[in-house]
């Protein structure tokens, strides 16, 4: 059993980087509409995306879709084996079922077959909302116990069937539910995790949701690939995804800008500066800690420990750049050459 699967030239697992997955809200059957959203998808930073298969016409769709495509394409498939088989077949880089819900053994050993021979990993996707009917009890009283003998009963009727390249989730809408059951399937099973906060709500609260429960798993070494559920435009599901990797120190691919709270003590438009900052300096290339900081508490030292910094004082401002004063002057002034040296930096020019 390996630690780890590829899903086209994407690796989950294995200590590969924690991968940001988004699920299309098209009809699949629309090529045209579903590849404009992946698309836009791919510009979002989106790593790998998923497809509803749901019927013979969809299965076919993922062919021409696949083709127009640079990231790898997973088939979301439910009870029917021949549609897991078509969409395999058609080229999809990984297939998402419940084993348990596609038939027959039979039938399963059919699907792993057909993976095997394309070099498919399968999810197993386990949601609360779907547990089945004999864990259901068990469930209402232990949710984590019964999500993990859930996807343990999924993944053995594969591993009958000689296949353990494998990926396992278990979602559920609650936090702390869920963060319990990765918890303890990560000390269960050996196969990388897919980890989520599963209908969260309005795209507000789900960003809340996702980044306590999500965060929380990552800060433990958890997850291997992730997806943010939001109700809305998947984009959104991605940016968001990226801005939990980056809040966790897991991503280091952008400008960090770290500014206070602000509080009386402050003698200037901190909130300002720190947006002035945000959208003068340039994006996505490479990591560089920034500080803002408005009064003499704790303005000094974060602007110290950053790679650069200013700490504003009565209408005026100390420059920093790696912990030594490189210059001060009027708020305006400050400013300026921060957005400056910072990139020069970014650019390669110093």
């Amino acid at each position: 059993m390996a630690d780890y699967v590829k899903v086209g030239s994407v690796q989950i697992g294995g200590g590969a980087p924690v991968s940001v997955q988004s699920m299309c809200n098209t009809d699949t059957r629309d090529v045209e509409a579903t590849v404009s959203q992946i698309l836009r998808l791919e510009q979002a930073g989106c790593e790998i995306i998923r497809v509803a298969v749901f019927d013979e016409a969809a299965a076919k769709a993922v062919k021409a879709i696949k083709e127009r495509i640079r990231i790898p394409l997973v088939a979301d498939v439910h009870f029917n084996y021949r549609l897991a088989i078509a969409a395999v077949e058609n080229g999809v880089d990984k297939l998402r079922i419940n084993p348990g819900n596609i038939g027959s053994p039979e039938r399963v050993r059919m699907v792993a077959d057909c993976c095997r021979a394309h070099h498919v990993p399968i999810r197993i996707g386990i949601n609360g909302g779907s547990i089945e009917k004999q864990f259901l009890p068990l469930y209402r009283e232990n949710p984590a116990e019964a999500m993990c003998r859930s996807a343990m009963g999924h993944a053995k009727l594969l591993e009958d069937c000689g296949f353990s390249d494998i990926v396992i989730s278990l979602k559920c809408t609650t936090v702390s539910e869920t963060v319990h059951s990765y918890r303890m399937a990560q000390a269960r099973m050996d196969y990388p995790l897919h980890i989520g906060i599963t209908e969260t709500g309005p795209i507000e609260t789900g960003i809340i949701k996702s980044a306590a429960g999500l965060g929380a798993l990552l800060l433990q070494g958890i997850g291997d690939t992730m997806r943010v559920s939001l109700t809305g435009d998947p984009v959104r599901e991605v940016e968001t995804a990226i801005a939990i990797l980056r809040a966790c120190g897991l991503r280091k691919d952008d400008v960090e800008i770290v500014s206070c709270p602000t509080c009386g003590r402050t003698r200037c438009d901190v909130e300002k500066a720190a947006a002035y900052v945000n959208e003068h300096v340039l994006h996505n290339k490479g990591y560089l800690k920034i500080a803002v900081m408005g009064c003499a508490v704790n303005g000094p030292g974060e602007a110290r420990e950053a790679d650069l910094g200013v700490a504003f004082g009565d209408g005026n401002g100390v420059l920093f750049e790696k912990g030594e004063i490189v210059g001060s002057g009027s708020y305006e002034e400050v400013l300026k050459r921060l957005v400056d040296l910072a990139n020069e930096r970014l650019e390669g020019r110093k």
